[in-house]
This record gives C-alpha cells, structure tokens and sequence, in this order.
C-alpha cells in the first residue's frame, strides 16, 4: 500500500479493461506497485497475498481452497507473487476451464515460471509488465532531476530519504530475489558482479571484461545476467541491422530497469553536465519508452551502432530514430549519427530528444524537449 508519502496515482495500465478479456500474468519488479493497483483497480476481487505466511502454507497444502472460497458471481481473482508457488498453477487452469473465472497473476520474477514442467496455462493468459512510475502518471509530480537521480520507483521517488531507501532496495533484491529463489548461493560473487554490471549500464557489454572486473568465469557471467533478465532487473536493446550503407554492428545493450538502482549499485549519483548524467538521462527516456510499449504499441525498440563508430540510441518500430541528449544545448556534431542513419532512407522520422526548451528543426532532425515528446508519445503520435 502508499505510504503516508506517497500519494496514489493512477497508473497507465487498466487491469480491468485487459481483464475483460483474459486472465493476465502481471510481472514486475519488486515496488514498482503490483499490490496497490491490485487493490484500487481490482476492489472487489478475492486477493491471495502469497507473501501471505498463513495464506501461502495453507494454498501449498490445499490448493482447491481457491474454489471452495468463490462465491458464484466472482468472475476475477488476483494472485500476489505466484512465483511462489507456481504449482498453484495447475489449480487456476482448472478453475479458469471450469468456471471461466479470470486471473491477475503477479510476480517480481518470471525465472521459476519459466522452468520446466511448470503450467504456464496453455496460452490462457497473457503477460504484462509494470514499471516504475513514468511522466504522465506523475503528472504536475514529475520532477527531472529527482527521476534522473533517483528513479521512479513509488516508494523511493516520494520518499523522504531516497538514498537510504535504494541502499535497502538493493540489499533486498540480493536477499529475497537471489536467496530465495537459489539463483545463486555465492552472494559476494553476485554483489561483485551487480557493481560491474551496473557500471556498464547503457552500454554494449564486453563479457570478458565484466568477468575479469567481477574476479569470475565468463560463463558465470552469462548465467548472471540471464539472472537479472528473468528477474526483470535488466532489458536487453538489441541491435537494429537494416542499415545497408553503413555495417551495423550485432551486439545488444544493456539498461538497468530504473536508473536509481543502477546509480545506487554504482555507487555515484548523476550531476548535471556529466557524461553519467547523459546515460542516466538515457536510461530514464529508455524507461518511458518501454512503459509506453508494453502498455499501449507492443513495438519492437533497437539500438544503432555501425562498425564505423556511428550511433543511435533507439530505432522505434520501422519508423523513428531517437538520439537521446542530456544537454540543453544539442550541436550539429550531436547529430551527426542521426544524418548518417537517414542516409538510409528507411525510417521516417528522426529525433533528438534533449533539455533544449523549444523545439526546431536542424537539417531533416526534430531537436524536442524532453517533455514535448513524451506528450507527443503518449498521445500517440509515434507509430
């Protein structure tokens, strides 16, 4: 629930309206407010709370409880952190055959889901992320540089003490995800690795190097990350390899979920004027990006990189560029890389997302405020 600091929000994604439809996994990193759109969105529905004690023991033990407690006009239930028990599974496939009841099925990691023999319910139900809070849901609340130097997670974006607070969030991660889930029983190893891993956020990852930094086998390393992607801690921007005048490079890049993690696991705070402000300003655009993704366009979202040393932060769908500037004074050398990939005549649109306080056009390059485009995105404007 809120705390007394954090005001309730309405968020972008409507629970309802996805489940009219189907029942829907709803996975998302820890805090990012799974339990409170439960709770407002979904009023009347019976909610199992598997971080429940008592509730979870009593479901391992009796799973068919979940039916003998429906009353019959109950036509939507929610379960918290089915990654905690995903045998439970087998009994909400029944009772969805059975009944035609419909799901809201929560988690924090899709890694124990994903293992086999487990019933992932045979294509009744679809999935859905929640993110961090993004810019429309905060409204006349957004403030740049608290998203930019804190995140957006709910909790630490209205708290009091954010820095103390994301310490703990990382403490909490490595405990409860890690730990519990026995992705790994080496913990100074994967706190090594964490440090080194986030240090290369927003970046192509040179896997040898992250293993020698981190003082681990490259093997070690892969299986590390693939742990920060199940638990939804790390996306994956693949490279976009359609541009035909120029080689494009095929390697991915890799964002931190919420650029306040991934400050707080650096250890370093972003200042204005910095490269480390212009990443984490990145970091932060890529976040709206996906959020407006997964919850309203469902497109693909790349990076470009030639072997010539061009690049563009994101490739939208098959139809924008996007070059992201933590600056408020966007040079003609800043957009160098765009011109070059418009050479290509395959997109539409290219722009340059930046500080700058009004928008122009500079050489077939929309130069926008931060703000003007998020508008403009969340509107709709860009498909």
């Amino acid at each position: 629930m809120p705390t007394p600091l954090e005001p309730i929000l309405d968020r972008a994604l409507d629970l309802p309206a996805l489940l009219a439809r189907k029942s829907h996994f709803l996975l998302g990193p820890r805090q990012t407010g799974k339990t409170t759109l439960i709770r407002r969105a979904l009023p009347r529905a019976p909610v199992y709370d598997l971080l429940d004690h008592a509730v979870f023991l009593d479901l391992s033990q009796r799973p068919g409880r979940i039916l003998e407690d429906l009353p019959p006009d109950v036509d939507v239930v929610a379960i918290d952190e089915i990654q905690r028990l995903p045998l439970l599974l087998n009994e909400v496939h029944r009772i969805i055959e059975a009944r035609g009841v419909r799901f809201l099925l929560t988690g924090s990691s899709a890694r124990k889901l994903r293992r086999g023999g487990v019933n992932l319910l045979g294509g009744r139900a679809r999935t859905k992320v929640l993110h961090p809070l993004t810019w429309m849901e905060l409204g006349g609340r957004f403030d740049l540089e608290r998203a930019v130097s804190h995140g957006t997670l709910p909790s630490i974006y209205f708290s009091d003490d954010p820095d103390a607070d994301l310490r703990a969030y990382t403490g909490t991660y490595l405990q409860e995800e890690v730990v519990a889930e026995g992705a790994t029983r080496n913990i100074p190893a994967f706190g090594r690795f964490l440090r080194v891993a986030a240090l290369a956020n927003a970046s192509i990852v040179n896997f040898t190097n992250v293993a020698n930094d981190a003082q681990m086998p490259r093997t070690t390393v892969y299986e590390y990350f693939g742990i920060l992607r199940d638990t939804l801690v790390l996306f994956e921007v693949s490279a976009w390899r359609q541009s035909v005048k120029r080689k494009p490079l095929a390697s991915s890049k890799y964002y931190f979920f919420d650029i306040g993690v991934a400050s707080a696991l650096q250890g370093r705070r972003p200042t204005p004027g910095t490269p480390e402000f212009g990443l984490a300003f990145e970091t932060w655009l890529l976040h709206e990006l996906r959020s407006w993704i997964d919850y309203r366009s469902g497109e693909d979202l790349c990076h470009w990189r030639s072997t010539s040393g061009f690049e563009v932060d994101f490739i939208l769908g098959d139809h924008t560029a996007i070059e992201v500037k933590g600056k408020a004074n966007v040079s003609p050398g800043d957009l160098k890389a765009l011109r070059a990939l418009a050479e290509e005549e395959k997109l539409r649109r290219y722009l340059c997302v930046c500080l700058e306080p009004r928008r122009r056009r500079v050489g077939g390059v929309d130069v926008l405020p931060y703000g003007e485009f998020l508008e403009a995105l969340w509107n709709g404007e860009y498909r």
